[in-house]
Order: structure tokens, then sequence, then C-alpha cells
């Protein structure tokens, strides 16, 4: 990731992030239209997935924002190649948001075709969750992922969000998972903004609450554990070479989004020049239109 010395650019909603490779074949798809461009933009996802190699983390972020692009495309991939690994896995999660039971049943297809890949496996977590299951059901999952990847960014997110009191689980799940985490993540691995990621859910959840919790809202980040997380992530996450997954940016935007609503706006100038005005769209959403809201508060934040 680039974070340093990029050109600045208009904010938009960017799935790629600073994936240039992905936004280049994103593009490609786009303009598809007719069997020709069809074909070619197979190609190009093809291709960019065989060049991702055993770089689990990019694979899985490159998997998610393709299959979201393009469902149509990677059935018509795999109905071509139905042994093909990178189809197999594409296909998983384009099945997601349709269903989840298919995607499930795919899972095993895919993962017997490249046995070494945790992405078939995170696809199941995220069925399994979709679908409500118990959690019975998703340790052996997660173990699979574990085995292949133990620090797997969307693996952990997909657990935080199951255990989450919104789906199957409950404030004392969701802190036993992040201690039991933190505990022994290293500083530098892809699930380094797991614990701020679930602090802006806990904000959200207290602002949307109502009650008592409402009321104390405004003093959310100034409590020791959550101004820790700034205080570390201001110190450390512009350092070059310290952020190095495929979501970094993602990652740095809820930083940014958290120390303006912290109110340490100067210290959120810096972080949003590293995000370059690519958005995500959460957490942004919860304030209204991302790509709006972002603009709104990286403005304070380089006042």
């Amino acid at each position: 990731m680039a974070l340093f010395g990029h050109k600045r650019q208009a904010a938009r909603l960017a799935p790629e992030l600073d994936d240039v490779a992905l936004g280049r074949v994103l593009r490609g798809i786009a303009a598809a239209r007719g069997p020709g461009p069809q074909d070619l933009a197979i190609s190009q996802v093809e291709r960019l997935l065989r060049e991702t190699g055993e770089d689990w983390d990019r694979r899985c972020h490159r998997v998610g924002v393709l299959a979201q692009a393009a469902p149509a495309l990677a059935r018509s991939w795999r109905a071509r190649r139905p042994q093909d690994p990178d189809a197999l896995a594409l296909a998983v999660w384009s099945e997601l948001a349709i269903d989840p039971h298919g995607a499930l049943a795919l899972c095993r297809v895919a993962a017997d075709a490249r046995p070494a890949d945790p992405t078939p496996w995170v696809g199941a977590l995220a069925a399994l969750r979709l679908l409500g299951r118990p959690s019975s059901e998703l340790s052996p999952v997660w173990q699979e992922i574990h085995a292949r990847d133990p620090w797997h960014r969307e693996a952990h997110l997909q657990i935080l969000g199951y255990l989450s009191p919104e789906e199957q689980g409950s404030q004392a799940a969701l802190r036993d998972f992040l201690d039991d985490a933190i505990a022994v993540m290293p500083w530098d691995a892809p699930t380094s903004c797991l614990p701020l990621t679930a602090a802006v859910r806990q904000y959200h959840r207290e602002r949307s609450g109502g009650g008592i919790q409402a009321l104390g809202v405004s003093r959310y980040w100034s409590q020791p554990h959550t101004a820790r997380l700034l205080d570390q992530g201001t110190a450390h996450w512009l350092q070059p070479g310290h952020l190095r997954h495929a979501a970094a940016v993602a990652d740095l935007g809820i930083l940014a989004y958290a120390l303006v609503r912290a109110g340490r706006s100067g210290e959120a100038g810096p972080v949003f020049s590293a995000v370059g005005g690519l958005v995500t769209p959460w957490p942004w959403s919860y304030e209204g239109g991302p790509v709006e809201c972002y603009l709104d508060h990286s403005g304070r934040g380089q006042a």
C-alpha cells in the first residue's frame, strides 16, 4: 500500500481501495458488453487471481470485490471451467448474497480444488453467519481457516459480526473473542484494526440504542480503553511498512472516522491524507451518504 507520496484524488467509493490492478479489472468488467468483451473480462479476472498467488489476504480481498461487482461473470466462468480453483472460489463468494445454502455446498468443492487456500472456507463462514447457524457449525470452519491463515482479516470480521448482540452473540462473547485475539496478535497482522472496528461498532450501537447509553456517548472516545486505541493508531499506523495488508486503506478510514468523532480532528489530517479519498461504505454510511460524510469529516480533519 502506497501510504506516502500518492497523488491526491477526488473522494469516491472505491471497493478496490488502492489495489490498482484490481481497479483496472473492475473497469474492464464495467465496460464489457457482448460475448467478446465478456471473454476478455473473464481472461482479465483469471490473470489477476493467478498473479495473486498465495497472498491469501489479497486474494480474499480481490475475490470478494469481484464477486460483488460481477456475479454473472463469475457464474459464466465457473460454467466454462468447473474444476478451476479460482473460478470456484469466485463462485462461492458470488453466491453468498443470493443463495448462501448453495455457496456453502460449493465451498467444499472449491476447497478440494486448492486445499491450501482459506478463501472458500471464509466464504463458508460468511454463509453460515448469513444462515444464522449455531456456533458448533462455525467452529470447524474456523479451525480450517486458522490452520491456513491464523490472522485472516475477513474471517475475524465475520466472527466479530456473528458474535455481536444483533446476531448470535452478546457483549460478553465479543469481549472474550477480542481479548483472546489481542493477547496473541502480532503487531503487524492484517487483523490489527479488529479492536478499533469493534469499538466503532459499539459506538454506533450506543448512539442508536437510546436511553442512558446514548446520553453518555459523547464521552465514549475519551474512555481509557477507546482513547488508547486511537493513540496506538495515530502513533503506529502511518509508519512506513506497518500496514501492509490489502484492506489497509479501509482500516485507516476507520481510524480517521473515529478520530473526528472523538474530537481529535487535528490528528485525523495525516490519516485522511493517507486514505487519499478512497471511501468505503462503512463506517461513513452510519452518518448518511458515505462520500458526503467522508468529505464532511475530512474537511474537519484537514481544516
